[in-house]
């Protein structure tokens, strides 16, 4: 076909025919999703499925389409299928660990937000975090709250000066017990007033 054409379009096919693939890609992709929001539409209304379920359908249907489109682009471009995947696995793996390394911390920060709305305690107050309903737990004043722990001073023999640092997420786990006043408080928690 190049012999055909004149000698000064050659050097444009080498780019036209990848960019005329490139634009019947995504008008394959573009049409693949119109006609599935017309089918996931019509099973919606035939089953009366929630609104929610068919949202989520086509988002669905949509990424995947335009993911395939994308990799099928990157395949006419030249970049092998093996680089992509190893690619976006690598970076799902480091994705992975660094959420798991991260999680425990913006828990904390999340609980500490919600021990700031729901008040399960405030400053001042004394609270026991007890592991189960029987057993005696972390016992003090609450001294200060921050976005990873609250931090109880300890009254009693022994404990004198001493304070405990319980993360935030740690309320949320266990049954807190308070008392605004510590003349209330059984086992006799002694407040410095």
């Amino acid at each position: 076909m190049k012999e055909h054409l004149p000698v000064w379009t050659h050097a444009w096919l080498h780019y036209a025919v990848p960019a005329l693939q490139i634009l019947g890609t995504l008008l394959v992709a573009w049409l693949l999703r119109l006609i599935a929001r017309r089918v996931i539409r019509r099973i919606a209304e035939h089953y009366t499925l929630p609104p929610e379920m068919v949202m989520g359908a086509r988002r669905v249907f949509a990424f995947v389409v335009y993911f395939t489109a994308l990799l099928v682009i990157l395949n006419i471009v030249g970049v092998s299928a093996t680089v992509v995947w190893t690619a976006f696995t690598g970076f799902a793996a480091v994705g992975a660990v660094a959420f798991f390394a991260a999680w425990s911390v913006l828990s904390n920060i999340f609980c500490t937000l919600l021990i700031f709305t729901t008040r399960p305690f405030r400053l001042h107050d004394y609270i026991e975090v007890l592991e189960n309903g029987e057993k005696p737990g972390l016992k003090g004043r609450v001294i200060d709250i921050n976005l990873i722990y609250s931090t109880l001073q300890e009254h009693g023999e022994g404990h004198e000066g001493t304070v405990l640092q319980v993360p935030n997420n740690m309320f949320f786990q266990r049954t807190v017990r308070r008392w605004r006043d510590p003349s209330q408080a059984p086992g006799g928690i002694q407040g410095d007033g």
